[in-house]
């Protein structure tokens, strides 16, 4: 996994050196809006997305699993914080065998969830809250219970048969060595004629068949029945995997640059999703974000480049997952994580990136970002909120991040939930590594981190259920972190989220404005500037759990204070020395008179 975080880092370097200024994004003084090196103009440029996590949000009937109905009792909430997109993560008909990524039904709601009338209900509130709804999509692979495997298991003359991937076996076992991301084989033996059918993820999740043009037919298809009913794009899942290379040769016989990941990428790809474009999303005006984990440089940059006509958005996972290998956290400096968030700022003119630090696959972004402890946690909650909202790109934040959840205390295996945990137990184990070394790390890791309930209150079940139990344990310290002690504190992390959004809001300098790391190799202090037309936004934050400085050159001063983490005496930056307290963080503006600082 390294290789591929690497082979990102040198691609994004050398696309920074473009010599072509049509290509590059820079900032002009004159004109500066009607010169095709900024940005096009676009709402999911400008917006800031949440995501929901159905099943941990707010559960309305009390059986301690979330429901829309519970959503809907939120949406207040939602709008209050000041969001413009919601994220709703899949609300499927669906067995579960992986929270909802397993559909069973793509036009039905999950009967724990609800019912459609809830989910009309839910999309009508929040668009007379002026937000925008994105749902799952979720189509490289369905269900085992979906009618349609059903069909295509039954026999091989059955017409669903090549909507799935049959193999025959060879020598007596699977068709190849390719291994599921979930532990064992990537192929499962099924129905009667007993041929395999390929799975990348559990084997309750068959891949669907993109060869099959009938199969594509039948996913525009339900795109087109959500789009019309209302939603306004979809975050794609996994979707860089929908094309699989033919031959199924082994594994180690393909012999390309990443043999870990380049079984699972096919040669179709970019034919498949200008396919869908042309036939479904550009009749709508809607927003699509990939998820392309362990892709090419070449192919993301590809999947979202703007004159291809493909998607808008892909998720780059480096910032997100820096010092992670599989389950595994390495150690990561500051000075590494810059470098990351600048290669994916200067991306160039036809794209446009992504920012988060967490999602439901990822721990809890103050536990792995800042510092969860008692005296640190506020200050770097409120730190990390900055970072996201300044950054060039459409922030995507996650549910709790604007309260400071942490990670849940794991103290055994028992208490996970993550099929993916459960499917690769053994196969760590037989690796050598002790269950305390694997639990320890998943400690750091696990994504069912981001999965335990929200935390509402500081009653009982932290006021996520009236229930006596949650489908996943709540984390104990919902009586000192949660969102009703958050709005009735001025001072809270929430509220400092809501002042950051009320800051971002329509500020086309903040969001379209040229990106410079002005320190890259400060061990501590990340501090960068935002050059936009009429501001430049100076943001300094102090990265660590104790006092440390910055010196900053002259063209640095007069600049007035915007928002700031901790007490600053001094609103007017005159002082080219700085001193900053742990995790620290201020956010300072200055009219671009006479564009000093703008980059040529």
């Amino acid at each position: 996994m390294k290789t591929v975080f690497v082979s990102i880092i040198i691609f994004l370097i050398m696309s920074c050196k473009f010599n072509d200024k049509e290509d590059r994004f820079t900032i002009h003084s004159d004109k500066i809006m009607e010169d095709k090196a900024f940005p096009k103009k676009a709402w999911w440029k400008e917006a800031v997305v949440y995501q929901i996590y159905p099943r941990s949000f707010k559960d309305s009937n009390g059986d301690g699993i979330g429901d829309i109905q519970g959503i809907i009792s939120k949406l207040d909430y939602l709008d209050r914080l000041g969001v413009d997109v919601v994220w709703l993560s899949p609300h499927f008909d669906s067995p579960n065998a992986d929270n909802g990524y397993d559909i069973r039904d793509y036009r039905k709601v999950m009967e724990e969830f609800g019912t459609m009338a809830d989910f009309d209900q839910m999309l009508a509130g929040l668009k007379q809250r002026g937000i925008k709804l994105i749902i799952d999509l979720v189509v490289n692979h369905s269900s085992d219970e979906h009618e349609w495997f059903k069909q295509s298991m039954s026999s091989k003359d059955n017409p669903y048969r090549d909507y799935y991937i049959w193999k025959s076996g060879k020598d007596g076992k699977e068709p190849n060595n390719w291994p599921s991301f979930f532990g064992g084989s990537a192929w499962e033996q099924a129905g009667p004629d007993g041929e395999y059918y390929l799975h990348y993820f559990a084997k309750k999740q068959p891949d669907l068949n993109w060869e099959n043009p009938k199969l594509r037919e039948e996913v525009y298809d339900l795109m087109r029945f959500w789009l019309d009913k209302g939603v306004d794009g979809f975050r794609m899942d996994v979707i860089a995997l929908i094309s699989k290379r033919q031959g199924f040769k082994d594994m180690d016989s393909i012999g390309l640059q990443h043999p870990e990941f380049t079984y699972a990428y096919g040669p179709r790809l970019h034919e498949f999703l200008k396919e869908m474009n042309q036939k479904v999303l550009s009749n709508y005006d809607v927003m699509t974000v990939g998820e392309a984990f362990g892709g090419t440089p070449e192919m993301t940059m590809e999947l979202t480049d703007e004159r291809n006509e493909e998607i808008d958005l892909a998720f780059w996972f480096d910032v997100a997952r820096i010092g992670r290998d599989n389950w595994y956290q390495n150690d990561w400096s500051l000075t590494e994580f810059k470098k990351l968030v600048k290669e994916q700022s200067d991306v160039n003119y036809y794209n446009w990136p992504t920012i988060f630090l967490t999602n439901h696959d990822n721990p809890r972004t103050v536990s792995k970002f800042g510092d969860d402890s008692p005296e640190f946690r506020e200050p770097s909650a409120k730190l990390l909120a900055m970072l996201l909202l300044t950054q060039r790109g459409t922030p995507f934040l996650y549910q709790g991040d604007e309260i400071g959840m942490t990670n849940f205390p794991f103290a055994s295996f028992d208490q996970f939930d993550d099929v993916e945990i459960k499917g690769n137990y053994a196969k760590v184990l037989a690796s050598g590594i002790s269950p305390e070394t694997y639990l320890e790390e998943l400690n750091q890791s696990g994504r069912d981190h981001a999965r335990t309930p929200m935390q509402w209150s500081d009653e009982d079940q932290a006021g996520f259920t009236s229930g006596d139990t949650s489908w996943l344990a709540i984390n104990p310290n919902y009586t000192r972190i949660n969102v009703k002690d958050n709005l009735e504190d001025p001072n809270s992390i929430f509220h400092f989220y809501r002042k950051l959004l009320d800051i971002r809001q329509d500020n086309e300098d903040l969001i379209y404005g040229d990106y410079q790391d002005i320190a890259p190799e400060h061990p501590n202090i990340f501090a960068y500037t935002r050059t936009g037309a009429k501001a430049t936004y100076l943001v300094i934050l102090n990265m660590s759990s104790s006092q440390d400085a910055l010196e900053l050159n002259s063209s640095y001063t007069d600049y007035q204070l915007v928002i700031a983490n901790q007490a600053v005496e001094n609103k007017l930056l005159n002082n080219t020395s700085l001193k900053l307290g742990p995790w620290e963080g201020r956010l300072y503006q200055k009219n671009n008179t006479y564009h000093e600082n703008i980059k040529n």
